[in-house]
């Protein structure tokens, strides 16, 4: 029978990370060649000579560049779950305004980020900061990731690109 004690000094709090994109010159960018690319003809190019070059591969390496400098500005947000008593007086902090409300949905989203942020770690002024760079889906992303944290009971992920990849390594097996 497993020991209590063991189980608890092994215990770590759940803890999920969000990935968002901060650099929303970068995409409108990466959307302009992408429209660029679309107008140039699609699969209608032909050659006029032997010497003609296809003018949509200087654009699609465009689009590839611009499409690594938008990967490369995702930023990871790791998020740690609250215990018991933090998540409890966060909730009494910043009580709902209406009847059946659990928390303010002005206020908590927010706190609740900044109590959650490990990585990078945040104040809540500085997630005010981060809201006003952030668009409200991104916002909501970060948040739903907060919530998640504290509230989904954590399993073991399942990936259908490993398991692909795998099962095609072993025919199967």
């Amino acid at each position: 029978m497993p020991d209590i004690s063991e189980i608890l000094k092994k215990a770590k709090r759940r803890q999920k990370s969000v990935h968002l994109c901060l650099a929303g010159d970068l995409v409108a960018d990466l959307e302009a060649l992408e429209r660029q690319l679309a107008e140039a003809g699609g699969d209608a190019w032909s050659p006029d000579s032997l010497a003609s070059e296809d003018p949509r591969v200087a654009l699609a390496k465009k689009v590839a560049a611009a499409r690594d400098k938008v990967r490369k500005s995702y930023v990871e947000f790791r998020l740690q779950a609250l215990g018991d008593k933090e998540w409890s007086d966060l909730l009494a902090a910043h009580p709902g305004k209406e009847k059946g409300h659990g928390w303010d949905p002005e206020t908590f989203p927010k706190a609740l980020i900044a109590a959650c942020a490990v990585d990078p770690v945040m104040l809540p002024d500085q997630v005010s900061e981060l809201f006003e760079v952030l668009n409200e889906g991104q916002r909501a992303e970060l948040f739903q990731c907060a919530y998640d944290v504290n509230s989904e009971a954590p399993g073991v992920p399942f990936s259908l690109s490993d398991s692909g990849i795998l099962a095609a390594l072993t025919a199967g097996k």
